[in-house]
């Protein structure tokens, strides 16, 4: 019987493990160092703010493994033989394999500061870096998280949950103005400074500083201010965790490389999730996407080519989704930070600040090309269907009651939001 190993519990193993079985019989064993069973990474952040125990993060009961064939195993693979299809582990036998999935996930980038490998500083990604937070914010009254990113955000709301004082180092001069337009940007800064977050602008992380125990006790910011605190959080992003596949005959590069079946150069490896990186890049998205939806469709694509129907990764349009405190967002198409020439932005804006609507279209076709959403829930699949339809701005800014979750919402703003776009729709361009 073919033995089908998954290194990876993520989303994206698990998922072809799932379908994998569903639709045949293969021995399958999935591989996992983190913990004993897949868990939803995306709610760890309400464990620390006591909304949810870790019991609740499993979707699926412990007995569905066992029921359903797919063994686990906890342990570290520390080496793979490619030519031999064997496992090496840091304890225990080796074990061999006949097709070989690598969904081994990211891990938090580190830029070489000086301190930062001190106690008291941190990542945010692993359940290991979740029960690292509970031992590090003891005692902590101070902390300063470096990188606007969204485990930079989660972790500055997890620590204002126990009235954690928290400074937020930005390298851009709004939130996450890498992601987001300037405009959207500044909006979500504000909205992060009224919880009580000390958000520095232009502000960049210089060396973290230790005190005789070794344990991070302030930092030296690119401007030269020493700041306090006992914490560290270092939230600049995340890396495809691929160490130990380096200086093997797999090709990597920031990633691991996959062809549009998500292949590798290896007869029967194949790579999915954060850890993968398409060769050649799906339309105007990134190589490597560390995101929880792709993860999902690169396992249900995979586990139809591994049980005999080959399909190519499709993931379709672009959408994601999060949440900046309690403001949550959704995004769907392309609204680009600068758009260019093909690329204009409309903005409407709720008197309170806490709503708002970017929309992104072609001003020389009027096609509708991507819209974001603070505030406000929309349907993922009406975008996605006037996306694919190439509907033009006109339509969607008469329509978008069509999209809309709360419709107690529209009847109170639809008729400003649709005259504030229509008034800067007709506005001449320079």
């Amino acid at each position: 019987m073919e033995h089908i190993v998954i290194i990876g519990n993520g989303i994206a193993g698990i998922t072809a493990a799932r379908h994998i079985r569903k639709r045949s019989d293969k021995r399958i064993t999935v591989i996992s160092a983190e913990s004993d069973h897949f868990f939803s990474r995306t709610a760890l952040m309400y464990v620390y703010m006591g909304h949810m125990t870790y019991e609740h993060l499993k979707p699926y009961e412990d007995w569905f493994w066992e029921k359903n064939r797919i063994e686990l195993k906890k342990a570290r693979v520390e080496k793979i033989d490619f030519k031999e299809k064997m496992l090496c582990f840091s304890l225990g036998e080796p074990m061999k394999y006949d097709t070989l999935v690598l969904a081994t996930g990211s891990m938090p980038n580190k830029f070489g500061w000086e301190g930062q490998d001190l106690k008291g500083v941190q990542g945010l990604v692993s359940l290991q870096d979740l029960e690292l937070l509970e031992e590090n914010t003891q005692n902590c009254r101070k902390a300063v998280m470096v990188g606007g990113g969204l485990i930079g955000v989660e972790m500055a709301e997890m620590l204002r949950t126990r009235k954690i004082e928290v400074t937020f180092l930005v390298r851009e001069n709004g939130f996450w103005a890498n992601v987001l337009p300037q405009h959207d940007a500044q909006l979500i800064s504000e909205h992060i400074s009224s919880h009580g977050v000390d958000l520095r602008h232009n502000t960049t992380l210089d060396k973290i500083l230790a005190d005789e125990n070794g344990r991070a006790r302030g930092v030296i910011t690119s401007d030269g201010e020493e700041i306090q605190c006992d914490l560290v959080g270092l939230c600049t992003g995340v890396t495809p965790n691929i160490e130990f596949l380096r200086n093997t005959e797999l090709d990597t590069d920031k990633g691991i490389l996959v062809d549009q079946y998500l292949q590798t150069n290896i007869p029967d490896v194949y790579a999915i999730g954060d850890c993968a990186q398409q060769r050649t890049p799906i339309g105007l998205r990134k190589p490597v996407e560390a995101v929880w939806y792709t993860g999902r469709m690169m396992g249900e694509t995979l586990g139809q080519t591994l049980t005999g129907n080959k399909i190519p990764y499709k993931p379709g349009n672009w959408f994601n989704s999060a949440k900046f405190f309690d403001i949550e967002y959704q995004t769907y198409g392309w609204v680009h930070t600068s758009p260019g020439e093909k690329e204009q932005h409309l903005h409407w804006v709720h008197k309170e600040r806490d709503k708002l609507i970017t929309v992104a279209f072609d001003p020389s076709t009027n096609l509708f090309l991507g819209i974001n959403t603070y505030g406000i829930r929309m349907r993922h699949e009406v975008f996605d269907r006037w996306l694919n339809e190439g509907k033009s701005i006109q339509h969607v800014l008469a329509n978008l009651k069509e999209a809309n979750f709360d419709p107690e919402f529209y009847r109170r703003y639809e008729k400003e939001i649709f005259n504030s776009f229509k008034e800067n729709l007709q506005q001449p361009q320079l």
